[in-house]
């Protein structure tokens, strides 16, 4: 894997304030991580590059104060499917600035449809709906850094 990559990945690190991030392309493989693990992962046959950021991030606040992504005790709970962040990066939800945004609240969407952008390293990537139904919930800011698996959107039976 190319240093440079390496050196932007570390840069996207400390600019989103994610804890770890691994990379695979092809048989290669880096996780770049801003603290100490508790047990090493086992390595597998190819060759992987552990790199660890420079400046190690402060102690990460309790989880009770990120409320970007929680639910409150007195909401009722919403039921529908949630559509995950399939990595980490930073969520747009249009193509460009001034642009249209690939879908709204209460947007009726079907499998397959574009729900929006997550740019990692440079590259943007789209992330497709794994069901169809209508957007009932917009979990993320435009702009805002996501980790992977985290919760972006909420879509409920039509």
């Amino acid at each position: 894997m190319d240093i440079r990559k390496v050196k932007k990945l570390i840069e996207l690190l400390e600019e989103s304030g994610v804890a770890e991030i691994e990379i695979h392309e092809g048989e290669e493989s880096v996780r770049i991580s801003r603290g100490h693990s508790l047990a090493p992962a086992p390595a597998p046959a190819s060759a992987i590059h552990q790199v660890a950021a420079a400046n190690p991030a402060p102690a990460p606040a309790p989880a009770t104060t990120d409320t970007s992504f929680a639910v409150a005790n007195d909401e009722p709970e919403e039921l529908g499917d949630i559509v995950n962040a399939p990595m980490v990066g930073i969520f747009y939800e249009a193509l460009a600035p001034g642009k249209p945004n690939f879908v709204e609240l209460g947007q009726s969407v079907k499998k397959g449809d574009v729900l929006c952008i997550i740019e990692a390293m440079k590259i943007m990537n789209q992330v497709e709906s794994e069901y169809s139904g209508v957007i009932s919930k917009i979990m993320v800011e435009n702009g805002e850094p996501v980790e992977y698996g985290q919760p972006l959107f909420l879509i409920r039976e039509a």
